[in-house]
């Protein structure tokens, strides 16, 4: 039998995934997918070698609607259903008995997560190139979703996205910061001083990035898009606008390390809006305000996720201190580029 794994249940989450989801079989072997910073996620391994993924919160005290897979269970199940890439939902455990926490499953899904250079230098330079269109091209079509016919209507307000997420992501910074960093205040005055006009409303993922998709790095395209905890409805172009966080032109410094754009191959992320805009028809004239924004929501965070390791709410993951700390000084800047990116407008 396998040791115990911390976050698991083994005996009453076996015996769950023997009575609800269809076609397992007992045994199960566990495993902590690495690099995950918020949810845990597990490779789960049945006695035929079928392998599926659950997700549950992380272990400890944590801010409550960060992590609630009832309805992240709900998105991926309402996007699975359009044509955009994600990992099919077979169930959702919200009795907390059987594993001190609701906990979802969903179907295993090959493919790579770009979260480096390294995972992206094997791609020739045309299958990068081609990944690079078709992360944008995904993104548009979860843009062109409509949400009453998904059925997701009524998962957020419509109205007023970034003016709700500069307050709730002002609230999140005073209920997990370690410390005072003015520049958090002071972008989040600006950006509610130069509130854009919102056009229309859309599912919005909120972390949209290599890092978070699934690539089928033999044919450059996306598997499928994971990590929507922080979806909602709101403003298409936030999520533009936080691929321009993360993504560097081909020669430039990479100031993400968790992403690989920066190596050859990769489009521009000039090239990418252009593909945008003509997909979608949506202005992008202002779209440095929402590099900023992203910037800025980026930082608050990333120090929620450097509290919950200080707090040890991630389960068996554990950091070396020059990690810790990295995550440390990650937030403060992220906080100075998007103080930048507010004073370029």
């Amino acid at each position: 039998m396998q040791n115990p794994i911390h976050g698991i249940d083994h005996d009453r989450v076996t015996a769950w995934l023997v009575e609800n989801i269809d076609g397992t079989t007992a045994p199960f072997e566990f495993s902590l997918i690495a690099g995950g910073r918020s949810n845990l996620t597990f490779t789960v391994t049945d006695a035929n070698g079928t392998k599926y993924v659950l997700r549950r919160p992380p272990t400890g005290a944590v801010l409550a609607t960060a992590h609630d897979m009832a309805r992240e269970h709900r998105i991926i199940s309402a996007v699975g259903n359009t044509a955009v890439p994600v990992p099919p939902a077979l169930g959702l455990c919200v009795d907390e008995e059987v594993n001190g926490a609701p906990f979802y499953v969903m179907g295993y899904v090959d493919g790579v997560v770009l979260d480096g250079v390294e995972r992206a230098e094997p791609m020739t330079i045309e299958h990068r190139r081609s990944a690079g269109f078709h992360l944008i091209d995904v993104l548009a079509d979860l843009h062109d979703v409509d949400v009453d016919a998904v059925g997701l209507g009524d998962l957020a307000k419509r109205d007023g996205y970034v003016e709700r997420q500069v307050r709730r992501w002002s609230t999140q910074w005073e209920k997990s910061k370690t410390r005072e960093l003015p520049a958090i205040d002071e972008v989040a005055k600006r950006l509610a001083a130069q509130l854009p006009v919102q056009r229309g409303v859309a599912i919005a993922h909120g972390d949209y990035r290599f890092g978070n998709c699934l690539t089928d790095i033999e044919n450059g395209r996306i598997s499928a898009v994971l990590d929507w905890e922080l979806c909602t409805l709101g403003d298409p172009l936030a999520d533009v606008g936080y691929l321009g966080v993360y993504w560097a032109d081909s020669g430039t410094q990479q100031l993400r390390s968790n992403d690989p754009t920066g190596i050859e191959g990769f489009p521009t992320y000039a090239e990418l809006l252009e593909r945008y805009a003509i997909r979608t028809g949506r202005d992008l004239s202002n779209i440095d305000y929402y590099v900023a924004f992203s910037s800025w929501r980026l930082a608050v965070i990333s120090e929620g996720v450097y509290a919950r390791f200080l707090h040890g709410a991630m389960g068996d993951q554990k950091l070396d201190e020059e990690t810790l700390e990295g995550f440390k000084v990650g937030t403060e800047v992220l906080a100075q580029a998007a103080l930048d990116s507010m004073q370029r407008l």
